[in-house]
């Protein structure tokens, strides 16, 4: 079993190696609503607007050398400014 402290300090790892989210391979946020740790989860909240973008293909969060971290192929349509809230959590494998 892995310890809630344990599974935390990794959550907040990912944390601080997370730098900017870029969508689509070509438009990148860097300022987040929300980017915090709540046990064992990271919350980032960000905002899409729909004058850059109006759909939403790839969602990829990158660290600061801009090595991809995470990649996930979506399809999420945009008609207005659109505030994305994607999570992850840190949790053992059964």
């Amino acid at each position: 079993m892995i310890t809630a402290g344990l599974l935390h300090g990794v959550a907040e790892y990912v944390n601080s190696c997370v730098a900017k989210v870029v969508i689509n391979g070509t438009y990148t946020i860097t300022d987040f609503e929300v980017k915090a740790v709540t046990d064992n989860v990271l919350a980032l909240n960000y905002i899409v607007p729909v004058a850059e973008v109006s759909l939403i293909t790839l969602v990829e969060l990158k660290d600061a050398a801009d090595n991809v971290l995470t990649s996930d192929l979506v399809n999420v349509p945009i008609v207005a400014d659109h505030l994305m809230l994607q999570t992850i959590e840190v949790k053992e494998a059964k």
